[in-house]
């Protein structure tokens, strides 16, 4: 479907009175730690980037989406901006993103990241139809950034100061230039910090510009309680305006940002956030599909059939296990799973595959598998034992934690294959 890329009214202006956006807040968790942020963002009083009246998961996402474009259809752009990063999230955006390319393919998509974790996903973002990203680079100086960022994290290894204002800077470069290979539309968020990188900015848009960014939005700093920059003063017009007719001279400069929450919704001057609060929060606590007597079964990941023992993606089927009349457990019969390699399609078929199950046991599960599996009615326990212990627990309740696995990473069994659960 070809999408008229204009109307983004964040990217251009002249539809900012016409064309609204909606930020869905699926992503709570962040890769970095800026010193001007305080993610206090289950907050209605204020209105900055990193604040929300509460957090959703892709399907309450999807069905917030529906119930926005009834209230306000002149909604044309969807879009992820926290309330932390969403690439510190992955599973969540790129499974949201799914499933608004599936029922709204007519809006144009969003993300707004530090560009720390983005680089694996380039691909997915373009299969998915994502048309614009912003990424936020205040410094493309490490010296400097080490001054804006507490902290950056790789996986699970922190880094502070220099080195980790490098990691960060170097991921933000090969964003642009990723992107930009991938025919999509990119604006660079740099915030003004005076003091700090204010006689730096520009050098910022230089850099961008040579990368093939579309437009950078110097953002002023807004002092925040809490945060090592709470004391520096908010620069006003007379700060900004000449540094972005500087920085003009290389690249097209946004002038009408309204610094939004991750739960914006709305044209840019009639903001609705305050209006649909109620219906994000009431989207917040709906449940994936309940357990009914039609899932009578649960699934089992084993490879000789007496203990719980492999990864969800590397079983290439699973045992199918029922209650009997006499209140014990029998295994009812074994299902092929889908085949490897397929992506997100391959764990919508898994879940049609166990349709008539309330839950998977295994001994290893990615995010993506858990959540898909999930918002299909199929709960994932990850349990290290006999299978009759696990199913008792399932049927029967109690604490299941006894039987948790208490080892990180990729289940023992494991063989890595390649295939993944991603």
């Amino acid at each position: 479907m070809h999408k008229d890329t204009t109307k983004h009214p964040c990217f251009n202006k002249e539809k900012a009175g016409s064309c609204g956006r909606v930020h869905l807040p699926v992503a709570p968790k962040c890769n970095i730690q800026c010193n001007y942020c305080n993610r206090k963002y289950d907050c209605v009083n204020e209105s900055r980037p990193g604040v929300t009246s509460g957090v959703l998961k892709p399907y309450q996402a999807a069905e917030y989406m529906d119930k926005v474009l009834e209230k306000e259809p002149r909604i044309t752009v969807a879009g992820i901006a926290g309330p932390g990063d969403p690439f510190a999230n992955p599973a969540e955006t790129i499974e949201t993103m799914r499933l608004l390319n599936q029922k709204h393919p007519q809006l144009l998509f969003c993300l707004s990241s530090n560009g720390m974790g983005i680089l694996p996903y380039l691909d997915d973002i373009a299969e998915l139809g994502v048309s614009h990203v912003t990424i936020t680079i205040s410094a493309v100086d490490p010296a400097i950034g080490a001054k804006i960022y507490s902290w950056v994290k790789d996986g699970n290894v922190v880094y502070r100061g220099e080195q980790g204002a490098k990691i960060l800077l170097d991921r933000q470069l090969a964003a642009i230039k990723g992107l930009k290979e991938r025919g999509v539309v990119v604006k660079v968020n740099s915030i003004v910090i005076p003091g700090i990188n204010d006689e730096h900015i520009v050098e910022v848009a230089k850099v961008a510009a040579e990368l093939g960014a579309d437009i950078q939005n110097m953002i002023p700093l807004k002092p925040t309680q809490d945060t090592p920059f709470s004391g520096i003063t908010e620069p006003g017009r007379e700060t900004v305006v000449p540094l972005r007719k500087e920085a003009g001279e290389y690249i097209e400069q946004m002038t009408h940002c309204k610094r939004c929450r991750a739960d914006a919704v709305g044209l840019l001057n009639e903001d609705k956030s305050m209006a649909l609060c109620g219906t994000l929060q009431a989207c917040s606590k709906l449940k994936p599909l309940e357990v009914e007597m039609a899932r009578p079964y649960v699934a089992v990941a084993t490879r000789e059939g007496m203990l719980v023992n492999q990864h969800l993606g590397e079983a290439g089927s699973f045992q199918i296990w029922g209650e009997s009349d006499a209140g014990t457990f029998r295994m009812v019969e074994e299902r092929q799973a889908p085949k490897s390699g397929c992506g997100p399609q391959r764990w919508a078929d898994l879940a049609n595959t166990l349709s008539d199950c309330r839950a998977v046991l295994c001994a290893a599960i990615g995010e993506t598998p858990k959540m898909l599996l999930e918002e299909h009615g199929v709960k994932s326990y990850v349990v290290d034992g006999f299978i009759e212990d696990a199913l008792r627990f399932v049927y029967e309740g109690g604490d299941i934690n006894a039987l948790k696995v208490r080892r990180s990473g990729i289940g023992s069994a494991c063989s890595g294959g390649g295939g993944g659960c991603g």
